[in-house]
């Protein structure tokens, strides 16, 4: 959802439900050298919020990691949560592109959830549609009006100049797919409140879904079934995860109906790709985002799904000096959001 084009120097801002993140990067080409990156934490759900004192403190937050990090420009892309955003692909007539966004918008009311005129509409060209030769291939994207503008005004207020918004789903791949990769990718964020699940192909999702299972949820069942407070019950989820032998496998037994439920939205997704995709093989999962730390994760969904698990690397097209390998990879799986925005080539 571009604002504006042809702007040379920007960053990226993702406001995230725990914590507030900014990369700039320089340079042209597949890699791009890391100039600036922060992060604030953020407590409660202030980034969710709608309420004007909340959209206040948050701004406040923004502003002075803005001035903290000594970023070099005003211009910013912000990424918009994906529970806030519709994301469909959709086969439409091939049709050259001034009626293709025409027969779009006469299209928008049955294919988005929110009135199209109380709506920000946006999509791109995929290419051919596998279903249908004479048709080509749509992503769309819509989120309310009054989310944007809020966002809008609530930036510019601190004088930034917002030059794109967009989905976090849509990021990810650009951050965390290496260049050139032609075989399906599945991306899965597992933020605090939900996962981002994205199967990408070439770098362009094809399939992308908020599932609303995250670290809260796994954390809270080792909470209850355990029968110890939720500091504790983080310290062991973080410490013991899904191992079997470690504490007598009580902190798996405690946590493995949640997890089985974010795999089987996981698998349900997966049989969608290949049931529009025929034939198309996933490639591997890449994991992020804060559970991709649980112990023993990793191999519980390669064994689940009979697939390569590598841990994403946000970092992994950005240029650092090497004496800064170890700072950054230790917060790569919190970064790949605002790393996607600021490799965006505008």
């Amino acid at each position: 959802m571009s604002i504006l084009s042809g702007v040379s120097s920007f960053f990226g801002l993702d406001i995230g439900t725990t914590a507030v993140r900014l990369v700039e990067l320089h340079g042209t080409g597949a890699t791009k050298t890391l100039s600036r990156y922060a992060y604030v934490p953020i407590e409660g759900k202030i980034s969710m919020s709608d309420s004007k004192a909340d959209l206040q403190k948050l701004a406040q937050l923004i502003d002075a990691l803005v001035h903290e990090s000594g970023v070099s420009t005003h211009n910013v892309a912000v990424g918009l949560p994906s529970s806030r955003v519709f994301t469909a692909v959709a086969d439409f007539d091939r049709l050259p592109m001034n009626e293709l966004g025409k027969a779009i918008g006469y299209q928008a009311d049955s294919l988005i959830p929110t009135p199209p005129a109380e709506s920000k509409i946006d999509w791109a060209l995929l290419g051919d549609s596998p279903k249908d030769k004479n048709k080509v291939e749509i992503l769309l994207s819509s989120i309310p009006n009054k989310f944007i503008e809020e966002r809008l005004d609530m930036i510019e207020s601190i004088g930034l100049n917002v030059i794109a918004f967009e989905p976090e789903n849509l990021a990810l791949p650009r951050a965390l797919v290496p260049p050139g990769t032609t075989l399906p990718q599945l991306i899965l964020d597992i933020g605090q409140m939900g996962t981002d699940l994205v199967i990408s192909v070439a770098d362009a999702p094809r399939l992308t879904r908020a599932i609303p299972t995250g670290l809260d949820a796994i954390i809270r069942a080792a909470q209850q079934n355990l029968n110890i407070d939720e500091k504790q019950a983080q310290q062991f989820v973080y410490k013991f995860g899904l191992s079997k032998e470690k504490l007598d496998g009580q902190v798996y037994q405690a946590i493995i109906s949640t997890v089985d439920l974010l795999a089987a939205e996981i698998d349900k997704s997966i049989k969608f790709f290949q049931t529009r995709y025929v034939g198309a093989t996933i490639d591997r999962i890449i994991v992020t985002g804060g559970a991709s730390t649980i112990p023993e994760f990793p191999l519980y969904l390669a064994n689940k799904f009979g697939l390569n698990v590598e841990i994403g690397n946000a970092w992994r097209n950005v240029a650092f000096s090497a004496d800064r390998q170890a700072e950054l990879l230790a917060l790569s799986n919190q970064f790949s959001v605002a790393v996607g925005l600021a490799e965006r080539n505008e």
